[in-house]
């Protein structure tokens, strides 16, 4: 059972944010207001979530397609390709 408290009660904002512990880290599974060194009380339940509810990031996804030898070329990309496009003036 989750109590979501977004109106002060005594004086104290509270509310509650669904999260998971992925094993290192624990991942909110919505976008969070927290604020830096905002102070927290987590509460451990003894309840698991399914694969299908854990939130997917692509971080990392692509970089088996990473050409590790073109790297270095990115910095200049862009402006390399205006260049080529436009010439210069």
């Amino acid at each position: 059972m989750y109590i979501d408290l977004d109106e002060p009660l005594n004086g104290d904002f509270m509310t509650t944010i669904s999260a998971y512990f992925d094993g290192t880290t624990v991942r909110t599974l919505e976008p969070t207001p927290l604020k830096k060194n905002q102070r927290l009380v987590i509460t451990v339940l003894d309840e698991f979530i399914s694969d299908e509810t854990k939130v997917k990031t692509l971080r990392g996804s692509l970089s088996k397609y990473a050409n590790k030898d073109l790297q270095p070329l990115e910095k200049n990309a862009w402006a390399d390709s205006v260049k080529e496009k436009y010439g210069t003036r």
